[in-house]
């Protein structure tokens, strides 16, 4: 069995394969394989954490979790985004950036508790789909939450460390329990379960 490559590694070789001026998004989710999920995941992790910006980002990881739980080899998006270009320059020049940052990560995420992540595929997708829906929650600030939950399954899916998927999915497990508890304190004291209280 061959040792991972680390995913900062990965994205350093599609741009040195890069040789036109413009490049896809197709293209990027191709070179990535099985970690294009994880990599837009992250991506649209952090833009859900931004304020403002989670009621877009929401529907979209619904979709992502969907197509997860459907058990695709990757995220499929409509050809007009998928095949749209963008300038190489500029995607190196924003890789340049984020790489150094994955490389720093990688020094203490890594391979390791050897999981069936193929097999917890859908496991993990019914999870950011929960998540994604609490994006959505009209309180101040309670977008970060999810959203950081999102990012930390996405690093773990990227790369295939099973004990951060563990510690991700029992953050993810409370954070859901947390809210299920308040909605339905909420129900309660509107009167709408008073029968069951």
């Amino acid at each position: 069995m061959t040792a991972r490559i680390p995913t900062s590694a990965l994205l350093d070789g599609l741009l040195r394969d890069a040789n036109t001026e413009r490049v896809t998004l197709a293209w990027l989710l191709d070179g990535l394989g099985d970690r294009s999920f994880g990599l837009v995941m992250l991506l649209l992790a952090l833009l859900g954490a931004m304020p403002g910006v989670s009621a877009i980002v929401a529907p979209l990881l619904v979709i992502l979790a969907v197509q997860m739980m459907l058990g695709r080899a990757g995220p499929v998006f409509p050809r007009r985004i998928a095949e749209r270009s963008v300038p190489t320059h500029g995607l190196a020049q924003a890789l340049r950036r984020a790489v150094p940052v994955l490389r720093a990560v990688e020094g203490f995420v890594h391979p390791r508790w050897a999981t069936p992540f193929g097999a917890t595929k859908r496991g993990v997708g019914l999870v950011v789909l929960l998540l994604g829906v609490l994006l959505l929650a009209p309180i101040p600030l309670s977008n970060v939450p999810p959203a950081l939950a999102i990012a930390l399954l996405a690093i773990a899916w990227l790369e295939e460390d099973g004990i951060l998927l563990c510690i991700a999915l029992a953050a993810s497990a409370l954070l859901l329990a947390i809210a299920a508890g308040a909605v339905w304190q909420a129900m309660g004291e509107l009167g709408w379960v008073r029968g069951f209280l």
